[in-house]
């Protein structure tokens, strides 16, 4: 796809952007894991089209001479890559700070220490549940007692440490549980996502969206434990786009702060994008990621507010909160320059209002994450 005469001024006048804060480096969509509401694409990337540890190393050369500070290891589940040591150490010595979020499955304390010791600074590890048949359930495999034992490791670690707790209508009743779990583990931060709904979460929006009154009793506790563990653990929650009033900063607006890698060298401005159809996404193998950054369509296509519709191009709020995520406007009106519907001024408001008034079926069966070619 060719740039027309409005993109070639749309990319004139980034020639001199800054560069983005962080990389989300996803080396695999291979995972031992098959989670309900996993938001990776439907179609994901076979090993066999992997970056090296040679690509990833020059990516994150690039990043760093671009800017970046934060490099967040991801997947699928970044420990099946046999030399995530080796990513880790390059990641590093580029001088960005480390990060991996993960599963926990492949971890044992001897590799833990090899991570550390090859520059890993922190580990956001996930959980599902605190009843263990619940969180089996909604993974996809027996994972939970291995969490709880690989906690233990961490904390014996000089190494930030992060729990991440997943919600959805199937577990937010037991919210007060799965926190006090969390505080249990003694990180330094304990992140309440709700499940955002792309890829196989989407799939299975029927059974996961939270009830209203699930919504507001949560609100509740959070704010409970947020003064409880004050000055402790730093506890952070977002409200569900569904649930707001107007919608969040998606990744902090289109191309302004983050940029993804998927494991083929594809960059994309969040790990959603590629559903948008009419795209064209550029690979680290045939540009670098300067060019990618300032000059490619993609990251240009919704950066700034020239494309903007009423009533995101005359709102005050547009340049907070950039009328809100471009793939959540495709997937619920099927164009991703509307405004999205999570903001109460959308004239398709309701469409995401009736969504999160319906009933589930308690029948239907979850559509479990296929695992990528090994």
């Amino acid at each position: 796809m060719g740039p027309d005469m409005t993109q070639t001024v749309v990319l004139g006048k980034n020639a001199s952007l800054r560069g983005p804060l962080s990389l989300v480096a996803e080396v695999t969509h291979r995972c031992p894991l098959h989670c309900v509401y996993c938001s990776n694409p439907i179609e994901m990337q076979s090993a066999d089209r992997e970056l090296s540890a040679e690509e990833w190393t020059s990516v994150f050369r690039q990043a760093a001479a671009l800017g970046v500070l934060h490099l967040h290891l991801t997947g699928g589940e970044p420990l099946t890559r046999p030399d995530l040591e080796t990513l880790i150490l390059a990641g590093r010595s580029s001088s960005l700070y480390v990060n991996m979020i993960t599963s926990g499955l492949g971890l044992n304390a001897e590799r833990l220490l090899a991570l550390q010791d090859a520059g890993l600074e922190h580990i956001q590890l996930s959980l599902q549940d605190a009843d263990e048949r619940k969180a089996n359930e909604f993974a996809g495999a027996r994972a939970h007692a291995h969490k709880l034992k690989l906690a233990s490791l961490i904390q014996q670690r000089d190494m930030a440490f992060t729990v991440n707790i997943v919600v959805h209508r199937e577990n937010l009743d037991r919210l007060d549980a799965m926190l006090a779990l969390a505080e249990s583990l003694e990180p330094q931060r304990i992140e309440i996502a709700h499940v955002q709904y792309y890829g196989w979460a989407l799939k299975n929006r029927g059974r996961l969206m939270p009830t209203p009154l699930q919504v507001e009793r949560s609100v509740q506790l959070i704010a409970e434990a947020q003064s409880r563990l004050s000055g402790r653990i730093q506890l952070q929650s977002v409200l569900p786009d569904y649930y707001a009033r107007y919608p969040k900063a998606c990744v902090a607006g289109w191309g302004r702060q983050m940029i993804l890698i998927d494991p083929a060298g594809t960059a994309l401005p969040c790990h959603a994008a590629a559903i948008i159809p009419g795209m064209e996404f550029d690979t680290v193998r045939t540009h670098s990621l300067d060019w990618i950054w300032r000059h490619s369509f993609a990251f240009n296509r919704f950066r700034g507010d020239s494309w903007m519709k009423d009533p995101c191009s005359n709102c005050e709020r547009k340049g907070s909160d950039f009328g809100g995520c471009r793939c959540q406007a495709f997937q619920l009106t099927g164009e991703a320059a509307n405004t999205d519907p999570a903001c109460s001024l959308s004239e398709r408001h309701e469409v995401l209002v009736a969504i999160t008034q319906k009933d589930p079926d308690p029948d239907r069966r979850w559509v479990y994450r296929i695992l990528a070619a090994s």
